[in-house]
């Protein structure tokens, strides 16, 4: 009896990547799978698949972490179909939950794969990607930056240096710093230490700012379109709108506000069972940075713009945090709608 190929076999290889080694599970139609640990090298996993799986249909994928895309773009290159997925969306069932090993991830990821039940996150191109570090850069050196300040504060406190009145603000200016620098301690080993610390904020306050202005001048002149329309929105400045360019890239790909909503982080999270049904808050599945932004910038939109001060003010009596996450929302809501639209924002215009 002669047989035909009907279809194109599949291969479906999850993977747990780390730094120093991948941990492998390979499954077909025909059986479950084979596990084994590898090199972090894309090209010796192609070496492995053209040797034992020749002419198969070859489905890849992992968990987004801190090695990044290069392996996704690997395998892109090879023909491969690849999905770089979000570790939740990966199911677990029973036991699964509560035993964790690098060979059961990589097998739970191939089920998955094989199955149809992962879908992949948006894997930016490489030039907003390595834009994204800068953003990332420039919000490490602002935690340093309040973590040296505390530091120099706490100091004083600690032996019992008041700050003079018309310097305690979070505004530090030249005449502050040159105080700090004024004081004198019994003995030199105090001054050092704050001298010490002096010089780290300096620092950090230097490359704070150099990092903020590149940061600002390569989106004005490769995403200037996007970059003004942003810019055009109270609330939303120079730090935010690069923000939105580097973190949720093309606005244009979300089909609407619930669905951009919900990538950031501001969409109601709701429980219900039979009749009862209740508010749960804002879901915790979120970009929190960039959900801690449009909050913060909420804050300025309820100052500089009318229509959004009268929408908040409608609001008072209920708790400011609740009140503070539905202007969040509809700030990006306008967000998306001058994107979309192409047309800047007006000040004062009812929406």
């Amino acid at each position: 009896m002669n047989t035909q190929i009907t279809a194109q076999p599949k291969l479906y290889i999850g993977i747990d990547i780390h730094k120093r080694s991948w941990k492998i599970d390979c499954a077909t139609e025909l059986f479950s799978g084979k596990s084994f640990t590898m090199p972090p090298k894309p090209e010796l996993l192609r070496d492995y698949v053209l040797k034992h799986f020749t002419d198969y249909e070859v489905s890849t994928a992992y968990e987004a972490g801190c090695c990044g895309y290069y392996a996704h773009r690997a395998f892109k290159s090879y023909g491969w179909r690849s999905l770089v997925v979000n570790p939740a969306d990966i199911h677990r069932k029973g036991k699964e939950k509560y035993t964790k090993t690098d060979k059961i991830d990589a097998q739970l990821i191939s089920r998955e794969l094989k199955d149809g039940r992962l879908d992949s996150i948006v894997v930016p191109d490489i030039e907003r990607e390595q834009l994204r570090s800068l953003f990332r850069r420039r919000n490490d050196l602002v935690k340093d930056y309040r973590r040296v300040k505390s530091y120099i504060k706490m100091q004083l406190l600690y032996f019992g240096i008041s700050i003079p009145e018309e310097f305690d603000n979070d505004h530090w200016s030249h005449n502050f710093r040159s105080w700090l620098d004024g004081i004198v301690f019994d003995y030199p080993t105090a001054r050092e230490s704050l001298s010490s610390r002096m010089r780290s904020f300096r620092f950090i306050d230097k490359e704070l700012r150099e990092v903020s202005t590149k940061m600002r001048a390569y989106c004005r002149k490769h995403y200037k379109n996007d970059y003004y329309l942003l810019r055009s929105i109270p609330g939303i400045g120079g730090i935010v709108a690069c923000g939105i360019l580097c973190e949720l890239g093309d606005l244009r790909r979300f089909n609407n506000i619930k669905h951009l909503a919900g990538y950031v982080g501001l969409a109601p999270g709701i429980h219900q069972s039979g009749d009862s049904q209740k508010s749960t808050g804002i879901t915790m599945r979120a970009h929190r940075l960039m959900r801690s932004y449009f909050i913060e910038a909420s804050w300025q939109s309820i100052r500089t713009d009318p229509v959004m001060q009268a929408y908040y003010r409608t609001h008072i009596g209920k708790n400011v945090k609740t009140i503070i996450i539905k202007v969040a929302r509809k700030l990006l809501s306008r967000t998306l709608g001058v994107i979309k639209t192409g047309i800047p924002y007006e000040i004062g215009v009812v929406e």
